[in-house]
């Protein structure tokens, strides 16, 4: 890599959360900077509305505009592949880098990469969604050879309500799952405000906590060929190989 390191994130519309605490992860790293493209998202369900707004091509045309910064890697920097299924998201990198040329990774198969680097199986998860996208993600993952042993969700059909529930919130979901000692617990929505609180519950509870924006960022740093454990501090993912 020749330049500083500049990275694109694909970002649901109605997203308040991620991008400023992208930026702030970021800041870790001097030089690096993240660059961000919306698309409409306001839903988040298992009707065909919501299906919808992950149909490739309006993703696509927003990689396409990022390809334009010239950054060295795209996220889809959001959660619909744990629910619509690995393959989707297989398929969106595939066509993001088929027409640009710059790799690209999203935050479920990022998450899932991070699982694998921790050797976890037996998996906590947190959500903010509602029971019929929580039971998908948990089937979806059954499928990936996880087991989600405990979650816990608010039933909020989102998506801009999603950033309105509290990081003491969010934290007490996430200790109430540790309960049932998983191997990692998922804090998976990048409108939830998990990312500023993964460190400490971490310390707390002596298990791995994998907030989506921070996993995004990690799986982003890792396609661009880029090293993010300077920002290990900031959580556990940040410490892991890509």
């Amino acid at each position: 890599m020749t330049s500083p390191l500049r990275l694109g994130m694909l970002t649901p519309s109605s997203n308040t959360v991620l991008e400023p605490l992208t930026a702030a992860m970021l800041a870790a790293l001097p030089g690096a900077s993240a660059h961000f493209a919306r698309f409409r998202v306001v839903a988040i369900d298992l009707g065909e509305g919501s299906r919808a707004q992950f149909d490739l091509s309006p993703v696509v045309a927003a990689a396409e505009l990022l390809a334009d910064a010239k950054v060295h890697a795209i996220c889809w920097n959001g959660t619909s592949g744990s629910w619509l299924g690995l393959a989707q998201d297989r398929a969106l990198c595939a066509e993001i880098t088929a027409r640009t040329g710059i790799p690209a990774t999203t935050a479920t198969l990022a998450l899932m990469r991070a699982f694998a680097a921790l050797g976890a199986r037996r998996i906590g998860l947190v959500t903010p969604y509602l029971a019929e996208v929580q039971q998908a993600i948990a089937a979806r993952w059954a499928e990936a050879g996880l087991d989600c042993v405990a979650e816990r969700h608010l039933e909020d059909p989102g998506n801009y309500s999603f950033a309105d529930h509290p990081e003491a919130t969010v934290a007490r979901l996430v200790r109430e799952v540790a309960a049932a000692r998983p191997e990692a617990i998922a804090i998976h929505c990048t409108n939830f405000r998990g990312g500023g609180i993964a460190a400490a519950l971490e310390a707390e509870l002596g298990i791995p906590v994998l907030d989506s924006v921070a996993v995004s960022l990690w799986g982003a740093i890792g396609a661009a060929g880029a090293d993010a454990s300077p920002l290990a501090a900031q959580g556990r993912v940040f410490a892991l190989p890509w």
